[in-house]
């Protein structure tokens, strides 16, 4: 049975790199069966940060990530939050001191800034390891009573593993392959602090072995962390789970990791929602972004299907999932293929979906229109939009007639004969009953071929004095929206306006 976690700290908002490990490990979950669980990984309480777990929550149920077992959820291997298992974790630092392989130290940070000092002055980085922890102040140094008695009496302490001297340790990784790693380029972690929680390592360790998971889906920021844990496997005697580490996401320029500021400089967010505490930050739900579109975009961010497919339902994603097609390199992270994402499911939606959520926004601008308009307008302007709210800018001009008209469009198509041809449209116009946008169309063009007139600057005369600039969706279909008394109010309006010019 398949058991994998997402195991997110309770820091800030979610970047979208976290989301993405949640979703590989959803994905992976589902296409075997299997279970997945969200475990919260609070350990280091100095960094807690209020309302960013229930930030994880939401982040995830906007996705449409279903969490299996957590905090919420319950289970059978609870509890999910690691600040509620502080207990467990002792007994199992206990085991290895017990087993010799960890050990108490108590040197000061004072001590230890004095030996880091002293290795940099020797052009060395220091590692609290074999080489260093027989003069330092440890149980491997103190007699055992003396060891006892600073325990006993409260003195500051820490445990730290043992990492055997000198050792190649082996180990898989299903994204990276074999890797070999000599344990004297490895320090002493420490595995429990002073303030009596456990560090990342020791606590992930155990969480992961008794809450039985089998496969650990994780960023490649942890990938150096590996040998460690493989050890600590080991030193319990428990198989260890398969390990698979992806890759990071990378800025647009492929330079370094995906930042906050990168978003900020570039106009797009780092982050699954809007998160409104202390430094906010945008999100890509309050941005417009459909989350179907967002998962998508996500999922292809290291992954590939194995064609030149880009479009999957979360279920089609499920389907065509496997660890084995996720790439060893950083993701590049294009953010005009990400609006270009949502402009794909934008046209997957019905003209009465886009209507009905564009409708929310004319609200609040104090428009309210029947819906079978705004179906109209939709099917007009569809193709052009990446999100729903660019339906506004697409059909402002729709709602109120031009304040002003674009001083360039005048000055290249406003013609001496545009009021004498605009006159006789409105004149056709006027005595139209059918203003279906066939039947506009029909009487206009018949005119300016009765007449003569250039078809060029009749349009885009007539595009002027409608929505004041060039643009918008076909003029036929803006004049069958409007109806016959605005189409005429601003053909006249326009008339006055720009006469003489």
């Amino acid at each position: 049975m398949v058991r994998v976690r997402f195991a997110p700290s309770p820091t800030g908002p979610l970047h979208i790199g976290g989301v993405r490990t949640a979703l590989y490990n959803y994905l992976f979950a589902r296409k075997n069966n299997g279970t997945f669980i969200l475990r919260i990984e609070d350990t280091d309480q100095t960094r807690y940060v209020e309302g960013a777990e229930e930030y994880i929550f939401e982040s995830l149920e906007w996705c449409g990530l279903k969490v299996d077992e957590g905090v919420r959820e319950g289970g059978p291997y609870g509890p999910y939050r690691q600040s509620e298992r502080k207990g467990i974790y002792r007994e199992y630092a206990e085991m290895l001191l017990k087993k010799g392989d960890a050990y108490y130290a108590f040197d000061t940070p004072e001590e230890l800034e004095n030996e880091r000092k002293r290795a940099e002055s020797g052009g060395e980085t220091f590692l609290y390891n074999s080489s260093v922890r027989d003069r330092m102040k440890n149980s491997l140094t103190l007699p055992e009573a003396e060891t006892l008695k600073k325990v006993e009496t409260g003195e500051p302490y820490v445990i730290r593993y043992r990492m055997p001297a000198g050792i190649q340790i082996e180990f898989d990784d299903i994204i990276r392959g074999h890797i070999t790693v000599n344990s004297s380029t490895l320090d002493d972690k420490v595995l429990f602090k002073s303030d009596g929680m456990p560090t990342y390592h020791l606590a992930n360790i155990v969480d992961d072995h008794l809450m039985k998971i089998t496969h650990v889906i994780r960023g490649e920021e942890w990938l150096p962390s590996l040998p460690l844990h493989v050890m600590l496997y080991r030193s319990f005697g428990w198989e260890a789970p398969l390990f698979a580490h992806l890759p990071l996401l990378l800025k647009p320029d492929g330079k370094g990791k995906l930042s906050k500021r990168d978003g900020d400089k570039m106009g797009f967010p780092v982050f699954p929602l809007y998160w409104p505490y202390g430094e906010t930050a945008r999100g890509y739900r309050e941005d417009g972004y459909y989350p179907e579109a967002f998962v998508n975009m996500l999922a292809l961010l290291g992954w590939n299907p194995g064609t030149d497919r880009e479009i999957f339902s979360l279920d089609e994603l499920v389907a065509g999932f496997s660890l084995e097609r996720i790439n060893k390199s950083g993701a590049r992270f294009d953010p005009v293929k990400a609006k270009w994402f949502n402009h794909i499911y934008i046209q997957r939606k019905t003209n009465n979906q886009l209507a009905m959520e564009f409708r929310e926004i004319l609200r609040t601008k104090g428009y309210h229109y029947d819906i079978n308009r705004l179906e109209i307008l939709a099917g007009l302007v569809r193709e052009r939009i990446s999100f729903v709210k660019d339906m506004w800018d697409e059909t402002s001009f729709f709602f109120s007639p031009p304040e002003a008209y674009n001083e360039e469009a005048v000055r290249k198509r406003w013609k001496e004969e545009s009021p004498a041809i605009l006159n006789d449209i409105a004149g056709v116009l006027g005595t139209t009953e059918d203003f279906s946008t066939e039947s506009v169309e029909e009487k206009i063009k018949n005119l300016i071929a009765a007449k003569g007139y250039n078809n060029g600057t009749a349009m885009h005369s007539l595009r002027l004095v409608l929505v004041g600039e060039l643009r918008g969706p076909g003029i036929f279909d803006i004049i069958s929206w409007l109806g016959r008394e605005e189409t005429l109010s601003r053909i006249n309006r326009g008339i006055e306006a720009l006469q003489g010019r």
